[in-house]
This record gives C-alpha cells, sequence and structure tokens, in this order.
C-alpha cells in the first residue's frame, strides 16, 4: 500500500487525477484545492460544474480547515454512524472555488478506509471523491464496471483493492449551522 499511496500522491501534487478504492465505491480523485484539477473530473464526468463533488478528509482535524463553523451534532454523527456517511456543512472554504456549491456548502466524510486515510494525511488536504462514472450512467460497483472511458481519462490507477464489490455509495447528510438536519440519500 505504502509504494500505491507514494504513486498517488506524485499524481495529485502534479494536478492529475487518480481512480481510487474507498470505503463505498471506486472514486476519482484530486487535491481538492486545485481548480484547475477539479475542472479535470467534472470534464471526465461530463458532469455540469454547478453539481458538487464529495471531499474526504483524514479526520476532524483536517476537516476544520475547510469548514467556517462544525454543527456539534456533526461530530456525533462522525462518531456513532456505522455506515460511511457524508455530511454537507455551510460555509465552506481553504477548497478550489469550482468545488464549493453555490450556497457555500461542500459535503465532506471522513473515511473508515486506511488508504484514503493515508493519502490524504500524505498530501495533508482533501480529495475530491466522485463515483467513478460518467454522470447519468450507474454507478459502478466493481473495478471490472468501470468505463474505459474513466479508465483512460485519469493519470493513475491505484491497483489496490481490485476485486471488492461495494453495495452503494455513503448516506448524505445536510447540517445547516441553523440547527436543520436534512437527509439527502440514505
Amino acid at each position: 500500500m505504502h509504494q500505491e499511496i507514494n504513486n498517488a500522491l506524485k499524481v495529485l501534487k502534479q494536478g492529475g487525477l487518480i481512480l481510487y478504492p474507498t470505503d463505498t465505491v471506486w472514486g476519482i480523485g484530486c487535491d481538492a484545492t486545485n481548480t484547475e484539477a477539479v475542472q479535470k473530473v467534472y470534464k471526465l464526468k461530463q458532469r455540469e460544474d454547478s453539481k458538487a463533488l464529495i471531499c474526504l478528509v483524514a479526520d476532524d482535524r483536517m476537516l476544520k480547515r475547510y469548514i467556517k463553523t462544525i454543527p456539534d451534532v456533526a461530530i456525533n454523527i462522525i462518531n456513532i454512524t456505522n455506515k460511511p456517511t457524508t455530511i454537507i456543512y455551510d460555509d465552506a472554504r481553504n477548497l478550489a472555488s469550482n468545488l464549493i456549491a453555490g450556497d457555500h456548502t461542500i459535503a465532506i466524510r471522513i473515511p473508515d478506509n486506511e488508504f484514503c486515510y493515508q493519502l490524504s494525511r500524505k498530501l495533508n488536504g482533501a480529495l475530491v471523491s466522485t463515483s467513478a462514472n460518467i454522470s447519468g450512467e450507474a454507478t459502478p460497483k466493481s473495478f471490472k464496471e468501470i468505463s474505459p472511458a474513466i479508465l483512460k481519462g485519469v493519470d493513475y490507477v491505484v491497483n489496490l483493492h481490485r476485486e471488492k464489490i461495494c453495495d452503494k455509495p455513503s448516506s448524505i447528510i445536510k447540517l445547516s449551522n441553523s440547527g436543520i438536519v436534512n437527509i439527502i440519500r440514505e
């Protein structure tokens, strides 16, 4: 795994795209602070840049760099949830401007995955993590289901966990600073 992290890190630092296994589905990723790299993700997915992408961070300390105010309930959800959960936060900051939604929110998950944790730590920052499919197509449940267009469109494909079958993407919860909680995807 150490070599795969180093290979992926090199590509990320050069503004490239990686295809990598997460705690949910295979993801297309880049450095979440690099505007040009984020634009490459939108182009590869053939997705409008008005549709926000998810980010991964290593831990709650790293999360604080990208969110002005973390609601107390967010830490509770992170600590007690038993399945991958992405939280949409208000007042995103320190990320590529084309990654932050029009309402200044950002979707971030702290993955339960050693590769993602280590990669984010070594990058010392957030990673974009969006499903490895063209927008509108089904999310691949395994590496074998990833389309040739996606495989050719990234700069590096991580050689780990290719046999893994994924049931579904993460749950998504929106937590506003006003205390309103919305479940976007279970």
